[in-house]
């Protein structure tokens, strides 16, 4: 069992910046890629940045030029650090760590970016 705890989240303007972070907790050991993921109001959860245990980054095209996602796998945190937010970026962002069979996602941190 792996348990994902955010934190980080808050309301801000829009152009301002915001780090979240995530600690991983129980049986860590299975864990390689992490991820973010978010799911706005009224939309499903979509993945928008990866991390491999190396430090391998995907991002979606529409964060890719704005979020940064790092980890410390020593700790197990994985941060997004977000800038130049926008109103769109509004949502619950969720932790997420594939471990062997299973999926596991935290509960998640409301963002709220004001315009």
């Amino acid at each position: 069992q792996v348990q994902l705890v955010e934190s980080g989240g808050g309301l801000v303007q829009a152009g301002g910046s915001l780090r979240l972070s995530c600690v991983a907790s129980g049986d860590t050991r299975c864990i390689s890629a992490m991820g973010w993921a978010r799911q706005a109001p009224g939309k499903e959860r979509e993945l928008i940045a990866t991390i491999t245990r190396n430090g391998v980054t995907w991002y979606r095209y529409f964060v890719k030029d704005r979020f940064i996602i790092s980890r410390d796998n020593v700790n197990n945190l994985m941060f997004l650090e977000m800038r130049d937010l926008k109103p769109e970026d509004t949502a619950v962002y969720t932790c997420n760590a594939p471990c062997e069979n299973d999926d596991y996602w935290g509960q998640g941190t409301q963002v709220t970016v004001s315009s």
